[in-house]
């Protein structure tokens, strides 16, 4: 199928009004060559305070999407992203679904399916692969080898639903796939619930195909945010921020004895992740192209946070038994 002509603006919606629904509806708002013509939720009374305070029209369902749209953000629970991800591919709308895609890879696969037969762009909502740090260290890469990765964060009882890996350190395995570009090969983790019934702190230790390492914390029981990567490469190391949205290269600037040491602070655009992200969907619903963190992508980091998420239960079950007998630890 062509793309929409340059001329006319792409229709999208949004579908789920909580938090990251809202997000969405805002940056649509602000977005040109684009109209905003729906949000809808489960509570009509939350759709339509984002209705209002947006300028949209309130969905009394999905149906009324057919015909009417062209593209539509997904912001619903996890547990529901496969269903109504589906049922929009198939009324011919391209989809953005916010991550982890699915509950699974079973239900990752159904929305890929759906997304090939009805020849539909799968967006997966990876925003962080859009920050600019991210953007502005992909130049310069040069077969790191070790990466040290800290997403941390005090807790809220939002996403209490799902394991941490599934919340926060599904971002960093999806860059660190991105960044590296190779097969993981081992995976060793550790995780515990602390404040929750769900995994809220975890450390994983990935070895790559090509010998690359990388040591990745995630935690929703912090004193502080804290939002960081670092990488180690031949002669340097890039330190990136993701809060901050900057990147410093640090590398050797003049060898010898005592070298001396060169900083650089690399150039990142100044623009906000998500508004970066949905203009690269609306791109990709007009032109037919690929978006970066398509059905694939996602699929993959959702694989790669399933084995990080079997190897913490491994290690609970082998060193709790008890602990792990009277509190059961869960996927999604």
């Amino acid at each position: 199928m062509s793309g929409v002509s340059e001329s006319r603006k792409i229709r999208v919606a949004v579908v789920g009004t909580g938090e990251f629904g809202r997000n969405h509806a805002r940056v649509y708002r602000e977005l040109g060559g684009v109209e905003l013509v729906g949000v809808y939720d489960q509570s009509p009374q939350r759709a339509a305070a984002v209705a209002k305070e947006f300028q949209a029209p309130v969905l009394g369902s999905l149906e009324e999407l057919q015909g009417h749209a062209d593209a539509v953000s997904v912001a619903v629970p996890t547990v529901a992203h496969a269903r109504v991800g589906c049922q929009l591919l198939g009324m011919g709308l391209d989809v953005l679904v916010e991550k982890p895609m699915a509950v699974d890879l079973t239900e990752a696969d159904a929305l890929l399916a759906a997304a090939k037969k009805n020849k539909r762009i799968l967006q997966v909502g990876h925003v962080e692969r859009f920050n600019p740090a991210v953007r502005a260290v992909e130049p310069i890469l040069n077969r790191p080898l070790f990466f040290e990765v800290h997403r941390l964060g005090v807790f809220t009882p939002r996403s209490l639903d799902v394991d941490v890996i599934y919340d926060l350190m599904i971002h960093d395995l999806d860059i660190l796939l991105a960044l590296v570009n190779e097969p993981v090969m081992e995976v060793k983790a550790v995780g515990i619930p602390v404040l929750s019934d769900k995994v809220d702190i975890a450390h994983a230790r990935l070895e790559f195909a090509g010998g690359a390492v990388a040591n990745v914390t995630a935690s929703r029981v912090s004193t502080e945010r804290v939002r960081k990567m670092r990488f180690f490469q031949q002669r340097e190391y890039v330190s990136l921020d993701y809060t901050r949205r900057d990147a410093l290269r640090v590398g050797v600037k003049r060898p010898g004895p005592q070298p001396e040491l060169g900083f650089e602070k690399l150039p990142a655009p100044a623009v906000e992740p998500l508004h970066a992200e949905l203009e690269v969907f609306v791109e990709a619903s007009r032109t037919r192209h690929e978006p970066p963190t398509n059905g694939a992508a996602g699929r993959e980091a959702l694989a790669l946070a399933g084995r990080v998420m079997a190897s913490i239960q491994e290690h609970a079950a082998r060193v709790q038994p008890e602990a792990l007998a009277a509190r059961e630890i869960t996927t999604l």
